[in-house]
Parts: C-alpha cells; sequence; structure tokens
C-alpha cells in the first residue's frame, strides 16, 4: 500500500524543515517515537556566537511541524491554521517547557502534483512554511482543537531560522500574539 497524501505532506515538512535548516548551518535531528508521543518532531541546534546582545551559545528548539493544503486566511499579516490536537496545543502553549517549543506549519498548494517540481536545474517544494510560538496563548475552549495564527513575518526559512535561533540566544521570550 502506497503514502496517503497526508503521509506525503508531514514527510515533505521533514524534508522541508532539513533543507532550510541545513543551509541556515543548523543542525536538524528527527525526533524519534517517544519524543513524538510528546509533541516534538524535531530537534533544531546550532553552537554560534550571536554577536552583541547574544548570552547564549549552544541552543536547541522543539519543533512541532504540520502540513496542510488548507489554504489559510490571512489577516493582518497573520495566517490562520487549525491544529486538531488540543494535546499538542496545550503543551505548546504551556510556559513550563524547555528548550524553547514552536509550531512549524507548512502550507503546500491543492494539488499533490503542484507540491514539488523537479528539473535539472532546481528541486522546488512549493508554496512556504511559518513558524509561531504559542506559549502564553489562551486556552481553547475547543475539545477537538484550535485556530492559530502565524505571523508571516516569521517565515521558515534560512533567514528565519537564523533570526529565530539569534531571539533565543538574546534571551528574548517566544509568546504568542492574539
Amino acid at each position: 500500500m502506497g503514502m496517503t497524501n497526508n503521509d506525503i505532506e508531514a514527510e515533505l515538512s521533514y524534508a522541508y524543515l532539513h533543507a532550510v535548516a541545513s543551509c541556515a548551518g543548523v543542525a536538524c535531528q528527527v525526533a524519534g517515537r517517544s519524543h513524538d508521543n510528546l509533541g516534538i518532531d524535531a530537534t533544531l541546534s546550532v553552537v554560534r556566537d550571536f554577536g552583541e546582545g547574544a548570552s547564549l551559545t549552544d541552543i536547541s528548539i522543539h519543533v512541532q511541524l504540520k502540513a496542510t493544503t488548507k489554504k489559510p486566511t490571512v489577516k493582518g499579516g497573520r495566517l490562520s491554521y487549525f491544529l486538531r490536537d488540543r494535546e499538542h496545543y496545550d503543551r505548546l502553549r504551556a510556559g513550563s517547557s524547555y528548550p524553547a517549543r514552536i509550531l512549524a506549519v507548512l502550507f503546500l498548494p491543492e494539488g499533490r502534483e503542484r507540491w514539488l517540481e523537479h528539473s535539472p536545474e532546481q528541486l522546488a517544494l512549493r508554496q512556504g512554511a511559518y513558524w509561531v510560538s504559542l506559549k502564553g496563548a489562551p486556552e481553547s475552549d475547543n475539545d477537538s482543537g484550535q485556530t492559530v495564527y502565524l505571523p508571516d513575518s516569521q517565515s521558515l526559512s534560512p533567514a528565519g531560522i537564523t533570526d529565530l535561533f539569534r531571539r533565543v540566544a538574546r534571551r528574548e521570550e517566544l509568546r504568542y500574539v492574539a
């Protein structure tokens, strides 16, 4: 039996994260089954001096990965995503976790044939991913999940990952802005 579209979307989210982390010079390790049960799909790590104002040089960030073909509503510079697992939402919003945890969502176009393009000149994974910290997000009153909003300024790109680590190195608190 072949992979389902959901399986392929999930695998593409891992490939995307690995590619952008590698370009940023950041190690990306896929989490094992026990971490997956804790809502951690991957861990990003780097040992680097992030310059003036940075007090941390050995940094790790846990990542919960999601992928979707559902076009997000864009409002006020934020993209909507419905996180189906309330337990993962609660873990991501808890203020007691260390290292920092983020939610990363890969938005894919509709139509499986449009997800990936290959030619002798390029390998292109269509659309892009964004990250958000849900730390401090409000409690959900919905048992099935919660709509979250990812700032379009928090692209999961090589520059975006570097900026994320720079913020953590400066001990900036990553908090959810409703």
